[in-house]
């Protein structure tokens, strides 16, 4: 047996993580999975509402904005990834390791995050646009049990989600395609070339900080959406996170996650060779499926909305601007594509309503187990899993027939509040993995300054918009 040259840092090893061997990497294609979860998840309220509304009423002007926060997002990423492919541990359990209060925190921040049905709403008002009628309240409602079933009876949960985030990518792909082609004219994609690169750091007239902060918090992915790629690659099998059982319905299968794994590699030359593979294929896996078409879909959606929609008088602070974009795409091309483009949205945001209720069921479901219920033989992972979504299923449904129906309303105050949660745990993730992991592997060089600029990035927002709304008291 060959000697290692490196020996296991013991004081990085906390005593309750067990010691185990890398796996062998996976190949890249078998990566494939977390980061369009990701995005498909992602690829809804910012890219088909906010940030073309924002095109529709000040211009490009802002997609330097949205570039730049894809750019933040891929540093933030990659930081969650990385503490789970280390240890097989979510980034919230490691939180949770110095005080119970983060996790317990970032679950209510998530819960206020998502309990607003903003996504199903929207989705079900573009499907009244497409058929002509109906009542979002009842279509909204109906679409969230139809959610909270599939969930409940999906053997490995991961793997209905990933699916139906594929089908919904491959959808809206193909409609950004069919624009390209039929729609956006060489002028538009100048006027957005010239706007990103003269316009960069300006904000355009009438578009008020807390529009900001929402449509950052919007673009990809956002708030506790971003910390559950900790859960999805855990499930995927990189890393450590192969050695931890995957969620799987108590309904359907029997396999159980374990909220109370952490693992720690035995730092010799094989394990660090594997750990440099891993870290490079999961940077590449997330690189081009999540950053490369969140960047792609608000580039062309923002140009599609600049081409039918950018100087009209008629456009109001709700989702009917979708059914004037829909009608123009109609008298311009022909009826298919208001058809077509009607039905990637309604389908877009519906999937985006069943991957953010799997979003918070996972965190708290993984924080409740992990910290409260270890030893209950009743209160499973994947038994507290559906019953956090449930409630949220019943709580949504509340809200709707409360009289809380407006979609752009709705999903202003949800992306909001994930900027903010988003702020607080990059401050959390930066201790985390430059004080909890071994020095071979931990956050350093410009991936740290990249951690303290999106630190930056979102605390100037969350502050503006603050100062400003104070002002106007």
């Amino acid at each position: 047996m060959r000697r290692s040259r490196t020996t296991p840092d013991a004081a990085a090893v906390p005593d309750e993580a067990v010691v185990r061997n890398l796996p062998e990497p996976l190949s890249l294609r078998r990566m494939i999975g977390p980061g369009v979860v990701a995005v498909g998840i992602g690829m809804a309220a910012g890219e088909i509402i906010l940030w073309p509304y924002l095109t529709a009423i000040g211009g490009l002007g802002l997609l330097w904005l949205a570039f730049t926060t894809l750019a933040v997002q891929f540093v933030i990423n990659m930081e969650i990834e990385r503490y789970t492919l280390a240890t097989g541990q979510t980034v919230v359990a490691g939180f949770s390791r110095w005080w119970r209060g983060w996790g317990i925190l970032i679950c209510l921040a998530g819960a206020f995050q998502y309990v607003w049905p903003g996504w199903a709403t929207s989705g079900s008002t573009v499907f009244t646009f497409l058929v002509g009628g109906g009542d979002p309240v009842w279509i909204t409602v109906a679409s969230l049990v139809i959610v909270g079933v599939l969930l409940s009876v999906s053997k490995v949960i991961y793997n209905t989600v990933e699916r139906v985030e594929l089908v919904k990518v491959g959808l809206t792909l193909f409609f950004l395609l069919v624009v390209v082609i039929f729609v956006i004219s060489l002028g538009t994609w100048g006027d957005g070339a010239k706007a990103t690169v003269t316009e960069f750091g300006q904000i355009p007239q009438g578009i008020t900080f807390t529009l900001l902060l929402s449509a950052i918090g919007a673009a990809g992915a956002g708030g506790v959406h971003n910390l559950v790629l900790s859960n999805w690659i855990r499930d995927k099998r990189y890393g450590m996170g192969a050695h931890v059982p995957r969620l799987i319905s108590p309904i359907t299968g029997q396999e159980e996650a374990a909220g109370t794994d952490r693992y720690a590699m035995a730092l010799d030359d094989e394990n660090l060779g594997r750990w440099k593979v891993w870290w490079k294929r999961a940077n590449a896996e997330h690189l081009v499926t999540f950053v490369a078409v969140c960047f792609v879909t608000i580039t062309i959606m923002c140009l599609l909305a600049y081409e039918t929609l950018f100087g009209r008088d008629d456009l109001k602070s709700d989702a009917s601007f979708l059914r004037i974009e829909a009608d123009i795409l109609a008298d311009q091309v022909g009826p298919w594509l208001k058809l077509l483009f009607l039905a990637v949205a309604a389908v877009s945001l519906w999937a985006a309503a069943m991957g953010l209720l799997d979003v918070i069921g996972r965190v708290a479901s993984d924080f409740l187990r992990r910290n409260y219920l270890s030893t209950s033989a009743r209160w499973t992972e994947s038994r507290i899993y559906l019953v956090v979504v449930w409630a949220e299923i019943v709580l949504g449904s509340l809200i709707l027939l409360a009289g809380f129906t407006q979609p752009l309303g709705l999903l202003i105050v949800s992306t909001c509040a994930a900027s903010v949660v988003t702020l607080l745990y990059s401050i959390l993730l930066i201790r985390l993995n430059t004080r909890d992991l071994p020095a071979q592997i931990r956050m350093g060089g410009w991936r740290l300054g990249g951690m303290i600029a999106a630190i930056a990035f979102y605390g100037f927002f969350a502050v503006a918009m603050v100062v400003t709304q104070l002002q106007k008291l």
